[in-house]
Parts: C-alpha cells; sequence; structure tokens
C-alpha cells in the first residue's frame, strides 16, 4: 500500500514542482518581452525631439528667409516662392497655380517706380535751370582768324589771282565747297543739311514701309559700285587691233564704230581697214585704198554709214559709203579758198561737218549736201575744236592760247577765254555730258574746266591741271561715260596717261612701267561703251586694251 501510495505522492510532488515552474517561465518572458518593448518607446521618443528640434531650426531658417524676403520687391519676393516655395510641404497643383499666373507687380512697386520717374524728372529740370558755365580764361589768338598760305604747291589751284597769297580758313573752307560742288555738278542730296532736316519726318515714314518690303524679299543686297574705282584700272593687254593687216607706215587714226563691234584704222600708207572686235582674233572686215592720198584723219560719221577721210597735203577729201560700197571724192567745196583740208570735227547729231582751214577760218558744212553754210573767224590761227553734245555750241582753240565758243545757229562768238598758262593751244575735248572742257597745250599742260565757268569767266581757273606729261599734248578724249580721261603725245614714248574723273587722279598702272609697247602715240578712241581703248601708234598698229570694269564693247 506504502508504495501506490509514494508513487501517487511523487506525482502530485512532481505535478505540484511543475506547475509553479510554468508560471515563474511565463513571468520572465512577459518580463523579457517588456524589457524588450521599452528601447523602441525611447527612440520613438528621441526621433520625435530631433524632429522637433529640426522643425525649430527651419522654422528659424524660415523667420530669418521671410525677413530678407520682406526687403526684396515684390517681383523677386514671388520668384523666390514660386521656385524655393512658402513651406516644406507644397501642394503640386498649388505650384503650378502659381506658376500658370501672370507676373505681378505690386502697387508698392508702382509707386517707388513713379516716384523714382518724378524725381528722375526733378533732377533733369533742375540740370535744364542750370545757368551755362563761363569760360575761366579766353585766349585772344582763338578769337582771331588764322590765315592760310596760298602759294604751298598743294593749294596753287585755289589762288583765282596771284595776290591771293593768304586767304582765312573760313575763305579757303569756301574754295573746297565750291571746287567739291562743281566736281559733283552740284550739292549731294547727303551734304545738303538743311534739306536733311526739312524731310527728315517724311524719311522716317517711307524708310519703315522700305524697310518692310525689303524684309518680305529674298536675294542678293551686295552688289558691286557701278562708279569707277580711283588707283589702279583693271585691264588687260589683246591683241591688236589690226593684227590681220598692219599698216606699213603711221597709223594717224584709230576709231570705234558708234553701233557695231567695228573698229577702223587709217594710215600714211593710203589705206582705210574695218575690223570686227572680239578681243582675241580681230578679224579683218575691209580695206580700200585711196591712190596718192596720204590719210590725215578718218571719222566715221554718225550713223555709222559713211567714213570721210582727208589728205595730208590735199584740198579734196573722200567719203566712203559703205552701205553702197562706192568710194565718193569731194574735189572742192564752193566758198571754201583753202589749199590744204586737213583737220576736221562731225556735230554729234549728224547735220555738220567743221573743217578747219588756215589763218583762223573754220568753214562749217552741211554733212547731207556737203555744201557751205557759214564761215567763221578766230584771232590768229586754229588749232582744234570740238562740238558740245548737243551740237548747239562749237570751242575752237587757236594757236594764241585762247578758246572762242561759237554758237552754232547764229554763228557768232558766245564768249571768249584765255586757256591759264598756255603758250601755246594743241588739242581741245569736250566730254560727253558736257561737265567738263580738256585743253592741251604745248607745255604738256592739260587744263580741265567745268563748262559753267568757261561760259562766264574770261579767266577761269581749272578744276585740275594734269601736268603728268613733259612734251606738248597733242591728243585728248573723255570716255562716253565720263569718268576717264585719256591724254596722250606723239613726241615722246609711252607718253600716255589716263586720268580718273572726278578725283582728277592718274591711274598708276597705265602704261606698263619698263614695258616699251606704246611707242608714239597718233590716235586714241574709247568703244561706245568704254569696254574697250585704243592707242593708234607710229609702227603702224592699233594697240588694243580691255576695260574690265565695264562690261560690254
Amino acid at each position: 500500500m506504502r508504495v501506490p501510495m509514494a508513487a501517487g505522492w511523487k506525482r502530485a510532488a512532481t505535478k505540484a514542482g511543475k506547475a509553479p515552474r510554468m508560471k515563474v517561465t511565463k513571468k520572465v518572458a512577459k518580463v523579457t518581452k517588456a524589457a524588450k518593448m521599452v528601447k523602441p518607446k525611447r527612440t520613438a521618443k528621441r526621433l520625435v525631439a530631433v524632429a522637433s528640434q529640426a522643425a525649430a531650426t527651419e522654422a528659424a531658417r524660415r523667420g530669418r528667409h521671410l525677413k530678407a524676403l520682406s526687403c526684396a520687391s515684390g517681383a523677386e519676393r514671388e520668384l523666390e516662392e514660386l521656385v524655393f516655395g512658402d513651406s516644406l510641404n507644397v501642394e503640386e497643383d498649388e505650384l503650378l497655380r502659381r506658376l500658370a499666373e501672370p507676373c505681378r507687380v505690386t502697387s508698392a512697386e508702382g509707386k517707388g517706380l513713379q516716384d523714382e520717374s518724378s524725381d528722375s524728372g526733378g533732377e533733369n529740370e533742375a540740370k535744364g535751370d542750370l545757368l551755362p558755365k563761363k569760360p575761366a580764361w579766353v585766349d585772344e589768338d582763338d578769337e582771331a582768324e588764322e590765315s592760310v598760305d596760298m602759294t604751298h604747291k598743294y593749294r596753287k589751284d585755289f589762288m583765282k589771282s596771284d595776290t591771293e597769297t593768304t586767304l582765312t580758313k573760313k575763305k579757303l573752307k569756301k574754295r573746297l565747297e565750291e571746287q567739291f560742288q562743281q566736281a559733283m555738278g552740284g550739292v549731294p542730296a547727303w551734304a545738303d543739311l538743311e534739306n536733311r532736316k526739312k524731310s527728315k519726318g517724311t524719311w522716317s515714314d517711307s524708310d519703315s514701309d522700305e524697310d518692310d518690303d525689303l524684309l518680305r524679299r529674298t536675294g542678293s543686297f551686295i552688289t558691286h559700285s557701278e562708279a569707277l574705282p580711283r588707283g589702279i584700272l583693271k585691264m588687260s593687254t589683246c591683241p591688236p587691233a589690226n593684227q590681220e593687216r598692219f599698216a606699213s607706215g603711221k597709223l594717224v587714226t584709230v576709231q570705234f564704230h558708234p553701233s557695231a563691234q567695228v573698229v577702223m584704222t587709217a594710215g600714211h600708207d593710203r589705206s582705210v581697214s574695218l575690223f570686227q572686235v572680239d578681243g582675241i582674233r580681230n578679224s579683218k572686215i575691209q580695206s580700200i585704198y585711196l591712190e596718192s592720198f596720204p590719210i590725215y584723219k578718218a571719222r566715221f560719221s554718225v550713223d555709222g554709214e559713211q567714213v570721210i577721210a582727208t589728205g595730208t597735203h590735199h584740198s579734196m577729201f573722200f567719203v566712203y559709203d559703205m552701205m553702197a560700197g562706192n568710194i565718193i571724192p569731194i574735189p572742192k567745196v564752193r566758198g571754201v579758198e583753202e589749199k590744204f583740208l586737213r583737220n576736221f570735227e562731225l556735230s554729234p547729231d549728224g547735220s555738220f561737218m567743221l573743217l578747219i582751214g588756215t589763218s583762223g577760218y573754220l568753214h562749217l558744212l552741211s554733212m547731207k549736201t556737203k555744201e557751205l553754210i557759214s564761215t567763221m573767224k578766230v584771232n590768229g590761227r586754229c588749232t582744234a575744236s570740238a562740238f558740245t553734245p548737243d551740237s548747239s555750241k562749237i570751242y575752237s582753240y587757236s594757236k594764241e592760247g585762247e578758246v572762242f565758243i561759237w554758237d552754232v545757229r547764229s554763228r557768232k562768238c558766245l564768249h571768249k577765254f584765255e586757256d591759264e598758262g598756255s603758250l601755246e593751244g594743241k588739242c581741245i575735248a569736250v566730254s560727253k555730258n558736257n561737265q567738263y572742257v580738256a585743253c592741251g597745250s604745248s607745255s604738256g599742260v592739260v587744263n580741265l574746266y567745268t563748262t559753267d565757268v568757261c561760259l562766264k569767266e574770261n579767266h577761269p581757273k581749272p578744276v585740275k591741271a594734269i601736268m603728268n606729261l613733259v612734251t606738248s599734248a597733242t591728243c585728248v578724249t573723255f570716255n562716253p561715260t565720263t569718268e576717264i580721261l585719256a591724254v596722250a603725245s606723239r613726241d615722246t614714248d609711252e607718253a600716255v596717261k589716263l586720268v580718273h574723273l572726278p578725283s582728277y587722279t592718274v591711274f598708276s598702272n597705265f602704261p606698263v612701267f619698263r614695258r616699251k609697247q606704246i611707242y608714239l602715240t597718233q590716235s586714241m578712241d574709247f568703244s561706245p561703251r568704254s569696254g574697250y581703248f585704243s592707242v593708234a601708234n607710229n609702227k603702224g598698229k592699233a594697240l588694243l586694251f580691255r576695260l574690265k570694269h565695264y562690261p560690254s564693247f
């Protein structure tokens, strides 16, 4: 019985002992769990403390930022708010709304601007009310007019008489303005200040319309200038115009046809030749031979259908009709008592032929009938004559250096003037635009005058005295555009110069330095559109040059 009791007791004791252990284990587990839960709660509190401290720091920073913003303008404040936001968590739609709103200027800022403008206006008014300051010191020499020595070689051309050895600066300035106006044919629009001020208002309106029209179109607006530049003349040397038939003697005449691309040559070999000008081959068209008639001068008629030629020792002349192919001799003109008929001129309108006789007689013939119309006479001997472009006047140059101006209709002398410094007159030419008159003398000086001065004064001052020739100036001619004046002498080799107008300077590249090709110049001519320039020399050649500035023949 004891054993069962003992076993029951043990089981009861075991049960009684196991139960307290399980309770203690559960309590320990709860305590351990509670102890574990204590650390996260403390960490959360620390995080809250850190967050509150960061919020306080951010609030302080925002306070300082807002204080700085209060000092900035409204536009700056609004811009910074848009970029950085007004709080840490700005909603996206709020930001988009602010970006979509137009920039506003606060009334305070507008008021500030108004105040600034009013202040600046007051300052300007105050500046306007200030009286101009008086100079601290005045030099009496500044008020006195300073005189300029006119005997200097660069100012001699501006002297109107030998007594004007000095001029004031104002008078010299006026002389320069007058010379410029004469060269330009008047006052240019850009130099007329009064008219520019008057029409400034109308120009502004028209310029705006032109600018609008310019912006509506496309294309190349950069073009080369049409005016001939000074200094260096762009040109090339072509084969001689008469290379297929050189003259056996002196070539006295070279002339381009007024309408066709043809050049004529004539010389002492008694022949007149026509050549087709192309600058490469220059093929011969025709040659005519005048027996026992050395040619002194030959010229195309204005219509280009006839060639008139005079001889060296004859009282007759020939007319070659190119359309019919006939050579018509004019044995004697009734009323003209001359032993030799050499020099002559044709009027630009094709109506008259002027024969230059001996003892100063000028015989005016009808180009149609070759009959005498009237005779005029100059004092002394007439060496050269020239028609004006409208054929209304004739300039006659005497051996004594006087120039007579005749009216073609009435055959009366309208005016007479002396060529300055001329000892003996040699040649004369009138420009195609009737602006200049060039007179060449035996001293080699070519005086260039304006036609207006020649018609008014008895002792006109030339706008330019060309002194590049050292021997007698025997030939002068203008190109059709009146941009080049060619001067030459038949007494010296290579004595040819091309003068640029209106700068009155000589082209430095013609003739070619240290290259002998022209020899003695007998005659010169430009093509109708200045594309070619030809020189007839004593070797029987018609030298041909291509002027590249001019595009056509």
